[in-house]
C-alpha cells in the first residue's frame, strides 16, 4: 500500500528535512487528502503535538471527515486515541510515550498494554524511527526526532509488536533527503517482525518502492509526493502483486517477449526466471470488486496496469475486458460510469476494491448490481440524498425548507412521539420520523453517519 503523508505545523502542510529544515509549505489539506485518499490511507501527522509546541486537532478533524487517515503526532494518552478514533481516523500512530518508562528511555509495555486492550490492537502503529550513532547502530529517535535514545531498532520492534498491528519506521538520517531508501534496517526489521510494516524516508523512485512491494512492506510518502519525484499512481500500481494475476489466452503466447535477457542469463532455476516475467508482463490482469461507500457490491471485472492508470487518469473505474481483450471504460455505452472514490489492495496486494460512486444502474440488464440484488436503503443513503436536497432545493422539498429553528423543533416534537409511541408500528413510524429529522439536523451541521457510527463503535469497545 502506497501512504501519503500530510505534516501539519502552525496549520500548514509541510515538509520538513530530517524533521528540522522547512523544505516546502502549503495551506490545501482538505484539497490533499481528497486526492491521496484515492490510492490509499493517508498519513495525518500533528508536528507541533509531536513537538508539544502545540496543536493542529481542528485541522485533523476536518481531515478524518473527507478521507482514510491513520493519525499520529503527540497521543500520549488512551483519551486522545479514542476521541481520534471517534473522529473517524483509522489507526492511531503511537511514538514517544511509548519509549519512556518513569523518566528514563524503554519500552512502555503498561500503556502499550492499557491502549491496546481499550481501542484494539488492530487500531494501533507505532513509529519505531531511528537513526544512526557513531558506530552505525540503529536507535530510536523520539520527541520529533530530537532526542536519540539508546533503545536499538530491532530490538525495540520485537517487544512494541505484541501490541500493534503495524510498524511505522523512519530513518530519521534520509527523511526528506530523497537520497535513497536505506534498506539494511528494512530487511533487519522485515527479517524479525512478522506485523506490517511501513517505510519511510529517503524514498525517491518507483523502482524503491517496487523494491519494498516484494519485501512486504509498505511505504509513506512525503518529499517524493510533493515535489512530483513520485506519482502515486506510478507508485499504486508498483506496489501490486502482479506475479499473482494471470493472462488472457490470447496474451500467454507472448509470455516469453517479456523476459528480459539480463533473467535468462541469470543461473536461477526456471520457474523463477518465469515469475520475474510474469511480473513484468503489461497484460497482467487482476480482479477487481466495485463496491459504494456503504458497502453494497456492484460488480467484479479485471485490470491491467493499463486500465488503472485510465482510471487515475480519467476518474472513473476503467476495467480490461476478457472477452475483447481490450480496455474497458465501465459506463462508455450507458452512461453509467463509476465514478472512483478510492482504491485498495487487499492483504497480498493481488486484489482490489474500487470504492465507487454509481451514476445509474451497474448491471447490462438494467440491475441496480450485477449479483441481481436491489439497491439497499441505508442511513448512508439517506444522508447523501439529503445532503443532495439541501445543496441543491427544488420546488417542493420539504427537507430544502428545514431550517436550523425548525429542524431542531422537530427533532424534539418526534423524539416525544417516539416515547409516547405503544404500539410495534408505532414505534416503528415514528422511529423512521425521527431519524429522518435527526439526519436532516446531522448533514446541516456538517456530522456524517460515519462519524456518529464510530463513535457507537468507540463506545461499545469501552
Amino acid at each position: 500500500m502506497v501512504i501519503a503523508s500530510i505534516d501539519i505545523q502552525g496549520g500548514k502542510v509541510v515538509q520538513l528535512k530530517q524533521g528540522s529544515e522547512l523544505v516546502l509549505q502549503r495551506d490545501n489539506a482538505e484539497e490533499l487528502v481528497v486526492e491521496f485518499d484515492r490510492y490509499g490511507e493517508v498519513a495525518v501527522i500533528d508536528l507541533d503535538a509531536a513537538m508539544n509546541k502545540g496543536s493542529n486537532l481542528g485541522i485533523v478533524k476536518s481531515l478524518l471527515r473527507k478521507a482514510e487517515c491513520r493519525v499520529g503526532g503527540g497521543i500520549r494518552t488512551v483519551k486522545q486515541a479514542r476521541e481520534l478514533l471517534s473522529m473517524g481516523a483509522k489507526k492511531i500512530i503511537i511514538g514517544s510515550t511509548a519509549f519512556r518508562v518513569n523518566g528514563r528511555f524503554g519500552v512502555n509495555t503498561e500503556f502499550l498494554s492499557s491502549m491496546a486492550n481499550e481501542i484494539g490492537r488492530e487500531h494501533i502503529i507505532v513509529a519505531v524511527d531511528a537513526k544512526k550513532d557513531q558506530s552505525g547502530a540503529y536507535r530510536i529517535t523520539i520527541d520529533g526526532w530530537r532526542t536519540q535514545t539508546q533503545l536499538t531498532l530491532v530490538e525495540t520492534a520485537k517487544a512494541v509488536e505484541p501490541f500493534a498491528s503495524e510498524l511505522l519506521f523512519t530513518s530519521v538520517d534520509r527523511e526528506g533527503t530523497m537520497t535513497g531508501l536505506d534498506l539494511v534496517p528494512v530487511k533487519s526489521l522485515r527479517a524479525q517482525v512478522s506485523c506490517n510494516i511501513t517505510i519511510a524516508g529517503g524514498v525517491s523512485t518507483v523502482e524503491e518502492i517496487a523494491t519494498l512491494a516484494e519485501l512486504n512492506c509498505d511505504v509513506q510518502l512525503g518529499m517524493a509526493l510533493y515535489t512530483g519525484k513520485v506519482n502515486l499512481a506510478d507508485a499504486f500500481v508498483r506496489c501490486l502483486n502482479w506475479g499473482k494475476g494471470f493472462l488472457n489466452p490470447a496474451d500467454f503466447s507472448a509470455d516469453v517477449e517479456h523476459i528480459p535477457s539480463s533473467l535468462l542469463k541469470e543461473e536461477k532455476p526456471l520457474n523463477f526466471v518465469y515469475h520475474s516475467a510474469l511480473m513484468r508482463h503489461p497484460r497482467m490482469l487482476l480482479p477487481v470488486i466495485a463496491q459504494t461507500p456503504d458497502g453494497q457490491v456492484l460488480m467484479t471485472g479485471f485490470t491491467d496496469r493499463e486500465a488503472l492508470a485510465e482510471t487515475f487518469a480519467c476518474g472513473n473505474l476503467c476495467f480490461h475486458s476478457r472477452t475483447r481483450n481490450k480496455l474497458w471504460m465501465k459506463g462508455e455505452s450507458s452512461g453509467s460510469f463509476l465514478k472512483l472514490l478510492r482504491l485498495r489492495s487487499d492483504c497480498d496486494r493481488d486484489a482490489l476494491l474500487a470504492i465507487v460512486k454509481p451514476a445509474g444502474p451497474v448491471c447490462h440488464t438494467g440491475a441496480w448490481s450485477c449479483f441481481g440484488v436491489n439497491r439497499d436503503y441505508t442511513w448512508e443513503g439517506l444522508q447523501t440524498i439529503l445532503a443532495d436536497r439541501l445543496l441543491h432545493p427544488t420546488p417542493g422539498s420539504y427537507t430544502a425548507t428545514l431550517d436550523d429553528d425548525l429542524v431542531r423543533e422537530k427533532v424534539r416534537e418526534e423524539a416525544e412521539e417516539v416515547c409516547m409511541a405503544k404500539t410495534h408500528g408505532e414505534v416503528v413510524w415514528e422511529a423512521a420520523d425521527l431519524l429522518y429529522f435527526t439526519t436532516v439536523l446531522m448533514t446541516r451541521e456538517g456530522v456524517s453517519v460515519t462519524e456518529v457510527l464510530a463513535e457507537l463503535e468507540r463506545r461499545h469497545r469501552k
